[in-house]
C-alpha cells in the first residue's frame, strides 16, 4: 500500500496536506488542481498495472459524463478513466477525450462512453464513427456493448458478512444520480439488490433506507438528519459508494456514536482514500482501473473482429474488511 509520504513526494506537497486532502478536510484551503493531483497520484500508486507488451495503434474517443470537479467528489469514475488512459498509453493509442455537450466530428475507430446516458444521448453516440462501448452502463437491451459491475454479487458479499457478524438490523444509504440532459433519475442497482436480498431474509425495513447524491457532503447530511430524528437505528449501514459511507461515518461520530461499536459501516468501490480515513473503511472493491483497461482491450477486439451480437462483460467484486466493521461480535 502506498504511504502518505509516497503520495506527498510525487505531488510535491507536505504529508500533512496529503492526509487532509484524502480525509476531505473541509477547513483545508488548497487549489482544485492540487487536490486533483493528490487524488490521481493516490489512485495511481494503489493500482498495480498489468503489463502487456503488445503494441497497437488506434484512435479512440472517450466520452465522459463526469467533469473534473464531479470526479473529485466521487473518485469512482476518476479511477476508471485513469485505467483507460494508462492502457491507451501502453498500447500507443491516441485518446480523444470529449464531453457529451461537445462531441466533435473527428473520425475514430471506436468510442468508449463512460457513465450514464439517456435515450437521446445514446442515439447521438450511435451516430459516431466506429464501434461503441459503454462502461458502467448496461446497454445490452439496446443492442449496445457494455462493461458493467456485478452489483448483485457485491451487495450479497456485504449482507453475508453483516449477518455473519450477527447484525439483526441493517440499513442502507443508497445513491441518487441523474442523466445530464433530461435529468432522468437512475435507479441505484445496489439498493435494488440490497432490498431484494433482505426481503427474502425478512430483514428489510424501509425506515432504515436513506438516499442521497454520491458525495461525502450528502452522506453526512442524510445520516445526520436520520440520527437526529430517529431514537433507534440499525447496528450496521451499507452505503452505495465510499463517498456516501465516509460522509455517513462523520455524521455518526458527530452525533456522539462510535464506528463500529455503535454502528458498523461498509461502503462500495474501494477508492484510494477508503484506507486512509478514520476508521479505515470496509468496502466492496471494484477493480475500477482494471475495468478501464478491460474497456480498451474489449474495444480493440470489437474493432478487429465483427461480432454478430452485442456483448456484456460483467466484472466481479471483492469484500475488503477494515476497521469500520466489528469483526468479532458475540
Amino acid at each position: 500500500m502506498a504511504t502518505i509520504k509516497d503520495i506527498a513526494q510525487k505531488a510535491g506537497v507536505s504529508p500533512a496536506t496529503v492526509s487532509r486532502v484524502l480525509n476531505y478536510d473541509p477547513e483545508l484551503s488548497v487549489s482544485k488542481e492540487t487536490e486533483k493531483k493528490v487524488f490521481e497520484i493516490a489512485e495511481a500508486l494503489n493500482y498495480t498495472k498489468h503489463k502487456n507488451k503488445r503494441r497497437e495503434s488506434a484512435v479512440l474517443r472517450l466520452v465522459q459524463w463526469y467533469d473534473s470537479e464531479e470526479e473529485l467528489a466521487d473518485l469512482y469514475y476518476l479511477a476508471i478513466r485513469l485505467g483507460i488512459e494508462k492502457k491507451a498509453e501502453e498500447l500507443n493509442i491516441r485518446l480523444l477525450k470529449e464531453q457529451m455537450t461537445e462531441l466533435s466530428e473527428v473520425e475514430t475507430q471506436g468510442t468508449i462512453a463512460l457513465g450514464k446516458f439517456d435515450q437521446r444521448e445514446i442515439k447521438q453516440l450511435t451516430r459516431l464513427t466506429g464501434e461503441l462501448l459503454f462502461v458502467d452502463f448496461d446497454g445490452l437491451s439496446l443492442g449496445q456493448n457494455s462493461v458493467v459491475v456485478d452489483f448483485t454479487q457485491g451487495v450479497q458479499l456485504v449482507i453475508d458478512q453483516l449477518i455473519k457478524e450477527k447484525h439483526q438490523t441493517i440499513g442502507i444509504l443508497s445513491g441518487v444520480e441523474y442523466t445530464k440532459e433530461s435529468h432522468y433519475e437512475i435507479e441505484d442497482p445496489r439498493y435494488l439488490a440490497f432490498r431484494e436480498s433482505l426481503m427474502r431474509l425478512k430483514m428489510y425495513d424501509e425506515a432504515y433506507h436513506l438516499k442521497g447524491a454520491f458525495t461525502i457532503d450528502d452522506g453526512f447530511l442524510q445520516m445526520k438528519h436520520f440520527l437526529e430524528n430517529n431514537p433507534t437505528y440499525p447496528t450496521a449501514f451499507f452505503a452505495s459508494s465510499d463517498a456516501l459511507a465516509i460522509g455517513a461515518m462523520r455524521a455518526i461520530q458527530a452525533h456522539g456514536l462510535s464506528v463500529p461499536t455503535d454502528i458498523s459501516v461498509i461502503g462500495f468501490n474501494d477508492v484510494s482514500v477508503a484506507k486512509y480515513v478514520t476508521p479505515a473503511l470496509s468496502t466492496v472493491k471494484v477493480y475500477t482501473e482494471w475495468m478501464g483497461e478491460l474497456a480498451v482491450s474489449t474495444m480493440l477486439e470489437l474493432i478487429q473482429e465483427e461480432a454478430p451480437v452485442a456483448r456484456k462483460i460483467t466484472v466481479g467484486t471483492e469484500l475488503i474488511l477494515r476497521e469500520s466493521t466489528q469483526l468479532n461480535l458475540d
